[in-house]
């Protein structure tokens, strides 16, 4: 089976920064300014999750709460016994623009005994966490990473991501079509072409893609390649350089897309990123 994963975190990369391990107690608020989403896991204890006026979450038991976007939160524990934590950063490449951070809802909630292959992981970040070994922050930051994959993974695997590209990727025929479009942006791909490679009929592919996904193919498409593009102008590529690589024949025509895609010209758009 083809990776669904390799070429999003190819193109698009994750990475995070361990910011706090150890209890928490009482109330602790988490004010969600910033540009970076968390990951927190609970070794122990009881924790009771808010946000803003919404319903409470419980954690009764070792859990992963995962915020691939800034949002407040506030935990309540035991003010004398708390509850053990272990917290990072998390930093998608292209910011809004990542596709990954995109597709994510706004906060999963998974015990970490659901977290399938993740128990060897799971052990050395936490001895990691709660000691103070030479090399312990780039430790931790990988193995957050890792466990990052895994939960992205099991999403997937689990289908508890309802539309969307990772609905999408978890869908046995139309992660085919989507993989080919990553792995082959460049590739001038027709609708029937897309639809054979889901091995499906161009009006059930076309429909499917719609439901599941939300757009069609061809938006979709639009939408990865100048993805593609803005994280080449990020790293200082000129469009000349870019133009082919996402499928386009002159820099005239990515510069239409790209403006109608982001509002802004692609000169306008790198300015105001350096900005």
């Amino acid at each position: 089976m083809a990776d669904r994963l390799a070429a999003l975190l190819e193109h698009f990369s994750v990475s995070a920064r361990v910011f706090h391990a150890g209890a928490l107690c009482g109330v602790n608020d988490l004010d969600g300014s910033g540009d970076t989403g968390q990951l927190h896991l609970i070794r122990r204890g009881r924790v009771e999750v808010r946000h803003g006026s919404g319903p409470a979450v419980e954690i009764t038991r070792p859990s992963l709460l995962l915020y691939p976007r800034p949002l407040a939160h506030r935990f309540i524990t035991d003010p004398e016994q708390g509850a053990e934590f272990a917290c990072a950063q998390l930093s998608f490449g292209g910011e809004a623009a990542n596709p990954i951070a995109a597709a994510l809802p706004d906060f999963s909630c998974m015990a970490l005994d659901e977290l399938q292959g993740a128990e060897g992981v799971l052990s050395l970040l936490f001895e990691e966490a709660f000691q103070q070994n030479c090399g312990r922050q780039p430790m931790l930051n990988r193995l957050f990473e890792v466990v990052l994959i895994q939960v992205l993974r099991q999403l997937m695997e689990q289908g508890r991501v309802q539309g969307g590209m990772l609905a999408g990727l978890s869908h046995a025929r139309l992660r085919h079509a989507l993989i080919a479009m990553h792995e082959q942006p460049a590739q001038d791909w027709s609708l029937d072409a897309l639809a054979e490679a889901a091995g499906m009929s161009r009006s059930v592919f076309a429909r499917s893609f719609r439901e599941v996904v939300g757009c069609t193919p061809g938006a979709y498409l639009q939408a990865w390649r100048i993805g593609l593009a803005q994280q080449a102008l990020r790293r200082g590529r000129s469009l000349k350089m870019i133009v082919h690589d996402v499928g386009y024949g002159s820099e005239a025509a990515l510069s239409r897309v790209f403006k109608a895609q982001t509002g802004l010209s692609p000169r306008q758009w790198r300015l105001e990123q350096r900005g």
